[in-house]
């Protein structure tokens, strides 16, 4: 008779015995190692690495101008008196300032409520069309203006809102007043918006549309055999399959507050007047590049990043607390 003998609770449970060998997983290959077996991929990578390090890593040390009565010719970084914050203080003093302040966030707001979802229904839309043919020649019409210089799509702006534009020809034709929106400061933001809209909608829709085609087709099928409607599937299936995508780039967009473009605005200036078209890159080129103040605009530099920083951590928190991912994973 062969009696078995009772097994511990403890080995019940997995947990090891004294008399278990317990195997530990092995060390990390060395980084030595790790290099013969990754050096393509890092080759690849060495060209862009090479770009960021010596066109934006390299230079942000230039920064320290911004705590310096900076002299270029005469003492150089090293050679320039540092004045602290006085920089800081008089950009918050300086009316200009805080009017290029004041835009820059009233534009982004603007754009975030009336341009982000754009590409969205842009994608879905396209995502719903069942020909093949009808979508690539939709997607091919959306993508094109993307590749099209600010230059060319206010030209192209002014020859359809301009005060000589084909509008205003069909309105004096039909007996009505001519508009000019292209030099209507109350309008200005309606109008950057809608420039935005035009050219870089539908370049964005390609992420949408890649998220899209990562749902798994039979969510689809199945909410359809369960009697789920169009609009219910696009509810509980599409738009959770977008969230994280659309946390992502909300939290990359509001880390770019402060940069809604330059030369956009740039070229739009003259016609507009500074009291509308002024934000915070055209306030730094005018402020400081232009007339040689360069810790100055240096100053007006670093405030612009440290702001954009604080948003990217703000809203990639609020993303932890929604259960998303963000930017970074919390450790």
């Amino acid at each position: 008779m062969t009696v078995k003998t009772p097994r511990s609770p403890a080995a019940e449970a997995g947990e090891p015995s004294s008399t278990t060998t317990v195997r530990r997983p092995k060390a990390k290959a060395h980084w030595r190692s790790m290099l013969r077996r990754d050096w393509p991929l890092l080759l690849m990578a060495a060209p862009m690495m090479i770009l960021v390090w010596g066109f934006w890593w390299i230079p942000s040390l230039g920064n320290v101008i911004a705590f310096q009565d900076y002299k270029p010719f005469s003492g150089g970084i090293f050679g320039s008196r540092i004045v602290g914050f006085t920089h800081f203080q008089a950009l918050f003093s300086d009316p200009e300032f805080l009017r290029a302040l004041t835009n820059t966030l009233s534009i982004t707001a603007f754009q975030l409520v009336f341009y982000f979802p754009v590409p969205i229904l842009l994608a879905l839309l396209m995502h719903s069309i069942a020909s093949e043919r009808l979508r690539s020649m939709l997607q091919s019409v959306v993508y094109l203006p993307y590749f099209f210089s600010w230059v060319l799509v206010i030209a192209i702006f002014q020859q359809m809102l301009g005060g000589a534009g084909l509008i205003s020809q069909l309105l004096r034709r039909s007996g009505f007043d001519g508009i000019d929106w292209m030099t209507d400061p109350d309008t200005f933001i309606l109008l950057v918006t809608s420039q935005a809209v035009w050219k870089d909608a539908g370049f964005g829709a390609i992420i949408f549309l890649a998220a899209l085609a990562a749902i798994d087709t039979d969510r689809y099928e199945a909410a359809a055999v369960d009697g789920a409607g169009r609009w219910r599937r696009l509810w509980h299936i599409t738009l959770p399959g977008l969230r994280p995508v659309i946390v992502l780039l909300l939290i990359l967009r509001l880390g770019d507050a402060l940069n809604v473009g330059f030369e956009q605005f740039f070229l739009q200036r003259s016609a507009v007047g500074s009291q509308a078209s002024e934000v915070f890159d055209t306030f730094v080129y005018y402020s400081g590049i232009r007339v040689g103040d360069f810790d100055y605009g240096a100053a007006a530099g670093l405030f612009k990043g440290v702001v954009g920083l604080i948003l990217i951590l703000a809203a990639n928190k609020v993303a932890h607390m929604l259960g998303e991912r963000g930017v970074y994973s919390r450790s």
